[in-house]
């Protein structure tokens, strides 16, 4: 497992720009916890859950403010293009560190294996950041990783009609 302790290459605004940018361009989440207070109203209840144990720890400057301002940048990114969105993105939770993906287009993101495809693009994208190939994990960390980097506690994927696949990190 690799620790990172306080990665300041960048510095947070640039990094945010970089991660949205990457990830508006590829397309723009089983435990027992607490009742999920947005299931119901967000996103139906999940169908799927699974628990991934993120191979890296949190970023020291990683905060709401931080998740909060990636997922902007990630939904302006998506609003300057010449077609609508087929997703919207936000964070919620008292400490915005609930990932929400919501489909905004019909037969899309419908399945398992269809969300699953979504993540892998996104890793693909998350490992061309310089952050991954300075460490040496551009193999190895995928979306979910970069995810608990920035503090993000639950990635949920919806079509918002009837499906949802939640991702618990670790």
């Amino acid at each position: 497992m690799i620790h990172i302790k306080d990665y300041r290459i960048w510095g947070d605004h640039n990094l945010i720009r970089l991660l949205a940018a990457l990830l508006a361009f590829t397309f723009f989440a089983s435990t027992a916890q607490a009742v999920d207070r947005h299931a119901g109203y967000y996103y139906p209840e999940p169908i799927y859950q699974e628990v991934y144990k993120a191979r890296a720890k949190g970023l020291k400057t990683a905060n709401r403010k931080t998740r909060v301002a990636f997922v902007t940048s990630i939904t302006q990114q998506n609003m300057k293009r010449e077609f609508s969105p087929e997703a919207a993105i936000f964070a919620k939770g008292d400490n915005a560190e609930k990932l929400i993906i919501v489909g905004l287009v019909d037969g899309r993101l419908d399945t398992i294996y269809r969300s699953r495809a979504i993540f892998a693009n996104m890793t693909a994208a998350a490992r061309t950041l310089p952050i991954f190939q300075e460490l040496g994990v551009e193999d190895v960390f995928t979306f979910f990783d970069l995810a608990a980097l920035m503090g993000f506690k639950q990635i949920t994927i919806t079509n918002g009609r009837n499906f949802t696949h939640q991702v618990i990190l670790k």
